[in-house]
């Protein structure tokens, strides 16, 4: 007798096969066949027109702090995610000097917008090492698996202190110290290391983040340790696209060095690239110069998100007027008296005529243009960027300026309803062609990031919605093998990401015609009553994590048997 079976689902294994009918026997925290499975479990799953998959590993998430407060990594866990990997674009809790600590949590606050107070307020602290970091995660129950990778920006403020900031080169023995250091990490079991070379990374002062100005040596350096090991992934958010000219020259220079330092090392370096309609073409020339270097013998594996990367106004979170004095006093009101505030028409009129008359929107990023915010009421999240589903539609629709029309929408869904505003890889065209390239991989999700502007962590549900049963531009074989076993290779995390005798059982049970994402709703569940938005989803039957059901019809059960996952 099996612990649990799971019965005539139509099996996609991780490995790019489409779907098999067949069952799957479980023991303990193993999958133990795959196929016709004559005995009975002590918990049988009917898993008849439904998809079984692996669970998804998801390869960029921020969750590094969230974990020691919330174990079940909500919302990820509400996808089907059942493997993290923590600690990219440079910022991560450890190593640390006790005096530190606050610097670090600011930092994190800086760059992935994770409230430095909640920060300080949910972790305990106390390692020093990233091993140590590691070691205290792994005291923890946790709903799922986790891994993790060694923040440059941490590390050379460890080694170098302030002088890390600076422009100039670091001393061979800073180089040297950092070298030790990390190899420390990757010998207590990290995956990986991971860097920062965008300008918009910055501390809290407004100074770019350690590592964002270190010399092409220092990176082969470090690169070095886990090529010396055969092992382990750099990860980087290099400057591509940023103070570029027409010749591309920085992001011709940011291409070079990775390509210098994976070739050097021998390991993968992943990266970030996204669409930008600021930057037309620059995604398409990426890809061209990643197939070029990798022909050259680098492993450069572009990492893109499965749609649109997007800020989320809202009443209860931000607006796109919230520097005008009268937006400003309704943010500034506890959620509840917001609602009761916007019923009053007298104020809804100077809301809109402050929005119509105020001060010009500035910055890269500003919602200037209202046919690029799309509706996004509660219910069912479509994420429609048609341009009939724009508020400057709706403004038409109504006779109304965009933010009379906002308003409106925002009274008429009891201010529930949001505005999505894809400020990267709003082309979904580009995104489909992205996706599709084998060179890509599925990330950029950014689970436990930008906590109360975005909400990007159902990027496992979109892809499976949109792309397989929807769209139609990805088969679902290839779909879930970009969500489960090329991430866990990419990051050498052995035996997950496929299901086969022998692999750690992390399985999901997936009603892929009834699979529906929801809505993001802002809820202030942070340590000190922080707000973030949260996103749950409609079509998991069930989610294992290691041989345990931890999701049942869309609902946490309690379990907690994840583990910290190391390189194998």
């Amino acid at each position: 007798m099996h612990d649990i079976v799971i019965r005539g689902g139509d099996v996609v294994d991780g490995t790019g096969a489409g779907p098999v009918r067949a069952d799957v026997a479980i023991d303990a925290d193993r999958v133990t066949a795959v196929g016709e499975v004559p005995d009975p479990g002590r918990r049988e799953i009917d898993a008849r027109g439904r998809l079984v998959t692996p669970g998804f590993v998801d390869i960029h998430t921020h969750l590094d702090a969230q974990l020691f407060w919330d174990p079940s990594a909500t919302s990820s866990c509400w996808h089907g995610v059942t493997t993290v990997v923590l600690g990219n674009c440079g910022v991560t809790f450890a190593p640390v000097r006790p005096a530190a600590t606050r610097y670090l949590a600011e930092m994190m606050d800086s760059v992935e917008d994770i409230p430095a107070d909640s920060i300080m307020a949910g972790l305990p602290w106390g390692w020093e090492s990233y091993g140590d970091y590691l070691r205290a995660l792994d005291d923890r129950p946790l709903g799922l698996n986790v891994g993790g990778l060694v923040g440059h920006s941490a590390l050379r403020y460890y080694v170098m202190g302030e002088r890390s900031l600076d422009e100039s080169p670091a001393e061979p023995d800073d180089v040297r110290e950092m070298a030790a250091v990390l190899a420390e990490a990757m010998d207590s079991g990290a995956l990986g290391f991971s860097t920062s070379r965008s300008f918009l990374h910055t501390v809290p002062d407004g100074r770019p983040l350690p590592g964002t100005f270190a010399e092409p040596s220092e990176l082969v350096t470090l690169a070095g340790v886990l090529g010396e090991r055969g092992r382990g992934v750099l990860e980087a958010t290099p400057r591509i696209g940023e103070r570029d000219g027409a010749e591309r020259r920085n992001s011709i220079a940011e291409m070079a060095w990775m390509e210098e330092v994976s070739r050097s090392c021998g390991r993968p370096l992943t990266f970030a690239i996204t669409q930008s309609d600021r930057r037309p073409g620059l995604w398409s020339w990426v890809m061209d110069e990643v197939a070029a270097a990798r022909a050259r013998g680098a492993d450069l594996r572009p990492q893109t998100s499965g749609r649109g990367t997007a800020i989320l106004y809202g009443l209860h979170g931000r607006t796109p007027y919230d520097a005008l004095p009268a937006w400003t006093q309704l943010r500034e009101r506890p959620s509840a008296e917001r609602r009761k505030a916007l019923a009053d028409e007298a104020f809804r009129q100077v809301l809109v005529d402050q929005a119509e008359n105020g001060a010009e929107l500035s910055g890269p990023l500003a919602p200037k243009d209202p046919a690029k915010l799309y509706l996004l009421p509660p219910g069912v999240a479509h994420y429609d960027v048609r341009p009939e589903n724009s508020l400057a539609a709706e403004a038409a629709r109504r006779g109304r300026t965009p933010a009379g029309a906002f308003v409106d929408y925002l009274l008429e869904t009891d201010g529930q309803g949001l505005l999505y505003y894809p400020v990267l890889n709003s082309d979904l065209d580009a995104v489909a062609t992205m996706i599709t390239n084998p060179d890509v991989v599925l990330g950029l999700a950014d689970a436990g990031a930008h906590v109360a502007m975005t909400m990007d962590a159902g990027q496992t549900s979109y892809v499976l919605s949109h792309w397989v049963r929807d769209e139609k531009r990805l088969d679902v074989g290839r779909a879930v093998y970009k969500l489960t076993l090329e991430g866990a290779r990419l990051f050498g995390i052995a035996d997950r990401g496929v299901l086969t005798p022998g692999a750690f059982a992390d399985v999901n049970v997936i009603d892929l015609d009834a699979l529906r994402l929801l809505t993001p709703e802002l809820t202030d569940d942070f340590p000190l009553g922080a707000s973030r938005y949260v996103q749950r989803a409609r079509g998991y039957d069930y989610t294992l994590v290691n041989g345990q059901i931890v999701v049942e019809s869309d609902e946490l059960t309690g379990e907690r048997p994840g583990r910290v996952v190391t390189p194998g």
